[in-house]
């Protein structure tokens, strides 16, 4: 097999090209999962998480990858998987080179829906238990095939030795969670077909700020069904490298307090926001409602601003996380 390359100009419409390397086996898309995969110079941990992906427990599992122009041994190793692939296809497509979040958004429009039943995001440094797949289309072919499905949940973040696990979430997953906050990595999300095919709609519609963050928000505000599931299926090995790291340390409150300080989370919501107003015909009605309300409570005057806070329902896990919401959000319009 031949390495692909494919990228073209065109980012900014979501002009791809689809592109895929055949292998051997019948195209029978029956129970077939679609693996995205981004990197960028991950010789270090790239061919523990590829072994990871070979060792699953499900059969049918083809991978598309975006390299964001790496340097050292990255494109080695993935030629080499390529070469002997066994359980589908698999492809390597030059990325955009704008950031991990392009990178994610040019392979969710270089996928074509009805390749697969389902999508799953990968990161270049996971590893991922036997059974993770298994596990997401087990809850996933349990929905019916024309609602947006979306299987999430919790990592085991590793790092020199050291074990720990992403905060542990008990509300149910919703569009006014997922208006302030994301509960869940890229890493862990695996998606049916029907969420795929609205989120690829959306895409194509312009960046967003991450790709995880953006699915649950849009496959909430459709009316999608969300799992989370508090039994971790991958090991996330945290390193300087990372670009998104563990977040339920001292250390990770401290940087989430100073970006709330720094006005960092306002411009993240203000582009989640345009995001979803480029794709309010993709929203049900409740969840239009809602953004209205979210929209004009971080615009109005203060005893104003705290009524329509509440009216819109929306609401972060923890007690002190909702706390901060009000807060920041309510008192000094830092959301």
């Amino acid at each position: 097999m031949n390495f692909v390359s494919g990228f073209r100009a065109g980012l900014g419409t979501g002009d791809f090209d689809p592109v895929y390397e055949t292998s051997d086996e019948t195209s029978n898309p029956l129970g077939r999962v679609a693996v995205l995969l981004a990197t960028h110079n991950g010789e270090r941990y790239l061919a523990e998480q590829l072994r990871s992906i070979e060792d699953q427990t499900w059969s049918r599992i083809d991978i598309l990858v975006s390299d964001d122009a790496s340097s050292d041994s990255t494109l080695g190793q993935l030629e080499d998987h390529m070469a002997r692939w066994p359980k589908g296809r698999f492809s390597v497509v030059e990325g955009p080179n704008r950031g991990f979040s392009e990178n994610f958004r040019s392979l969710i429009l270089r996928h074509e829906p009805q390749r697969a039943d389902y999508v799953a995001f990968c990161d270049q440094d996971d590893i991922w238990n036997a059974d993770k797949l298994e596990n997401a289309i087990a809850w996933l072919s349990s929905q019916p095939a024309n609602t947006p499905a979306l299987y999430c949940g919790r990592t085991l973040n590793f790092r020199s030795g050291r074990e720990s696990f992403s905060p542990l979430f008990r509300k149910p997953p919703c569009f006014q969670n997922a208006l302030v906050q994301s509960i869940a990595g890229g890493n862990t999300m695996v998606m049916n077909r029907c969420a795929f095919a609205i989120l690829r709609k959306a895409a194509r519609r312009g960046p967003f700020v991450s790709h995880d963050w953006f699915s649950y928000m849009l496959i909430t505000g459709a009316g999608g069904r969300v799992f989370y599931n508090p039994v971790p299926d991958i090991r996330y090995r945290q390193h300087e490298g990372n670009l998104v790291g563990e977040n339920n340390s001292w250390g990770a409150r401290v940087l989430r307090m100073r970006y709330f300080l720094q006005g960092r989370f306002r411009d993240w919501t203000d582009r989640n926001l345009a995001n979803l107003e480029a794709c309010e015909d993709l929203l049900n009605d409740e969840s239009r409602r809602t953004l209205a309300l979210f929209r004009e409570a971080r615009t109005a005057r203060l005893h104003r601003r705290m009524a329509l806070l509440f009216g819109s329902g929306v609401f972060r896990q923890t007690f002190k996380g909702q706390l901060g919401l009000f807060v920041l959000g309510g008192l000094f319009r830092l959301i």
